[in-house]
């Protein structure tokens, strides 16, 4: 079995492949904009970016599911409510868009619980404020969550309608900032 720490490591590997995932198919896909375009455009039924698309979302969402298992680890050592981490592994419910991709009926369904992974932040700030002064999580944490609620914003109608996928993204990049520091945070607290 790979050490913990390795596991941990892919807190900062993941969010790199989902980001450079979404960014060469955007780059090969004419005239897509990330900012007004939806992300699952970039595997859609038939693209020329639907393998690419799939193969990136899949590895990513398998990844994670040992990144969870390193984190909730450590939080065990650590002596942390793990709810936090295990919220983590809605991420990978992403791979169920990038199986069934638009406009596949099950597109919409099987992703459903993947926003859940935006209450990780928050029940961290819960869960684990009475070791808040060891783990240094709260900003980042405040910070992640704020971000990740401002992608509900595609619920919001006739607010910045043109720019959907900017408002999408804003999930992935609060997600993305709370899965990096989490794992820089937990491996600076393994070195000590």
């Amino acid at each position: 079995m790979l050490k913990n720490k390795y596991l941990i490591y892919l807190g900062f590997i993941i969010p790199l492949i989902f980001w450079s995932t979404t960014i060469i198919c955007g780059l090969i896909i004419e005239n897509y904009n990330h900012f007004t375009n939806l992300v699952s455009e970039l595997g859609a039924l038939g693209t020329r970016t639907q393998n690419i698309f799939t193969l990136g979302l899949v590895l990513s969402a398998f990844l994670n599911v040992f990144f969870v298992i390193g984190m909730w680890k450590y939080s065990k050592k650590l002596q942390l409510s793990p709810t936090p981490i295990l919220f983590l592994l809605f991420y990978s419910f992403i791979a169920g868009p990038a199986i069934f991709p638009m406009p596949l009926r099950l597109h919409g369904i099987v992703g459903m619980p993947f926003p859940l992974l935006m209450l990780s932040p928050l029940l961290a700030l819960i869960l684990w404020r009475k070791k808040e002064h060891s783990l240094k999580i709260r900003i980042v944490a405040i910070i992640s969550f704020t971000i990740m609620i401002l992608g509900l914003l595609i619920f919001v109608p006739n607010f910045l309608d043109e720019y959907f996928g900017l408002k999408q993204r804003f999930l992935y990049l609060g997600w993305s900032l709370w899965s990096i520091y989490l794992s820089k945070r937990f491996l600076e607290l393994n070195n000590t």
